[in-house]
């Protein structure tokens, strides 16, 4: 018996060991491992300028909140083979722990399904809160909020949580809102934008995704839930659960369900599972060397922030600051096409890619991009400060500045548009 013991550690140890020194393999928490699931950061930094700048203009282009799993299908297809394996006597104690955690997120989110929840409400509120503290003189007396959302129950919501706790805050603002499909080559162009649909339907993502999901996703977990002898279909059976347990258990902290992945992963598989999750997101909705067209999506709301901006500059409108909300997919191909730091990544070796491009830190539940608006008091010129998730980022990938002056942000912004917009 010790002698089995002392194997089973040496090759424990040996696999660690082997993970550690693998140069590829991710090292992220339990929460970052919950990818683009993960709820909005707790904590965020005041927001500050200098002395000489005065914010005049803001630009929001924000996610929903957290909320309840999109759709019932990891649920459903975990749930049938927690019941075959129960069924057939190869479930084990883990597997009927991860049953009752299953029925526990179907019973909560039962006809809720990708509905806003009260995180994501109380997290909508604590931005629009700073929002106001941070700006006060952009709220009240004749401000005008204009707020956009698509047509996303979960987005519309999140608008209306973030306007009525600035209308609580200050009353004395003047809120126009618009929601609905007119806004979706804004707010859901994969939608409506037909290079994307083609990109989409032709799959081209796909065999990159699928070479990388066959030899990186991890087995043993399932396996551990349903048992050794549980009668998979195939190879391709095994790893569609595998991917449906992490994407049950990560999705939990977005809903107030209290769990513990390590229950069910060891760290090495949380952070396998949520790599193959990542790809997924970053070759579906980011600029890669297998193409461009999921950041050219996000051109019109490109060009739509450099209008905007005009406009008030102009004199031309009235509104002080101006909300939009839609989708981590919305937010990818933005940040992407604005070659933010961390949200913009070019390689041919997809192995790297977990270590470049993160979804926890690009489009937790709640992701924004603010652009800010700021006219000097000494000169009168416009400077603009980007700020990611509420932290002031540098707009120019070449430059650490974060106050630029707006007609180099313009000049900037316009030329990342592809050509025929430019």
């Amino acid at each position: 018996m010790l002698r089995r013991i002392l194997l089973s550690l040496s090759v424990l140890g040996a696999a660690a060991s082997a993970w550690c020194a693998d140069p590829m393999a991710t090292h992220y928490s339990i929460r970052q491992c919950e990818g683009s699931l993960t709820p909005y950061p707790e904590s965020v930094a005041e927001q500050s300028q200098p002395d000489s700048l005065t914010a005049v203009y803001i630009n929001h282009v924000g996610r929903h909140g957290a909320r309840y799993p999109s759709s019932a299908s990891n649920c459903t297809e975990l749930r049938k083979a927690l019941l075959k394996a129960d069924s057939v006597g190869t479930i084990t104690s883990i597997g009927r722990s991860l049953l009752r955690l299953t029925d526990t997120v179907i019973e909560r989110t039962a006809g809720r399904w990708g509905a806003l929840d009260s995180l994501g409400m109380a997290e909508q509120e604590g931005i629009a809160t700073r929002m106001v503290r941070n700006y006060p003189e952009l709220f009240g007396g004749d401000a005008t909020v204009e707020a956009i959302s698509s047509y996303s129950p979960r987005a519309m919501m999140s608008m209306y949580c973030f306007t009525h706790r600035i209308d609580r805050l200050n009353n004395e603002t003047t809120f126009r809102t618009s929601t609905g499909r007119v806004n979706s080559p804004l707010m859901r162009p994969f939608d409506v934008d037909r290079d994307y649909i083609e990109f989409r339907d032709h799959k081209v993502w796909e065999p990159v995704y699928e070479s990388f999901f066959e030899s990186e996703c991890p087995t043993a977990a399932i396996m551990r839930a349903l048992g050794a002898r549980f009668p998979f279909d195939d190879a391709a059976h095994v790893r569609r659960l595998a991917y449906a347990e992490w994407a049950v258990v990560a999705g939990c902290s977005a809903m107030s369900v209290e769990v513990d992945p390590l229950v069910y992963f060891s760290p090495e598989e949380l952070n396998a599972l949520w790599s193959c999750f990542n790809l997924r997101q970053y070759l579906r909705y980011s600029a890669s060397t297998v193409s461009t067209a999921p950041a050219d999506i996000a051109a019109a709301l490109v060009l739509n922030l450099v209008q905007t901006t005009d406009a008030f500059i102009a004199g031309e409108r009235d509104t002080t600051v101006r909300l939009r909300f839609g989708h981590a997919e919305t937010l990818m191909p933005l940040l992407s096409l604005l070659r933010l730091r961390g949200c913009y990544y070019l390689t041919n070796y997809f192995d790297t890619v977990a270590l470049h491009w993160k979804d926890f830190d690009i489009v937790p539940m709640a992701a924004n991009l603010q652009l800010v608006l700021f006219r000097s008091r000494v000169s009168g010129r416009y400077y603009l400060r980007a700020s990611l998730n509420e932290r002031p980022v540098p707009l120019l990938p070449d430059s650490d500045t974060l106050y630029v002056p707006w007609e180099k942000a313009r000049d900037y912004m316009m030329r990342c548009l592809p050509l025929e917009m430019q």
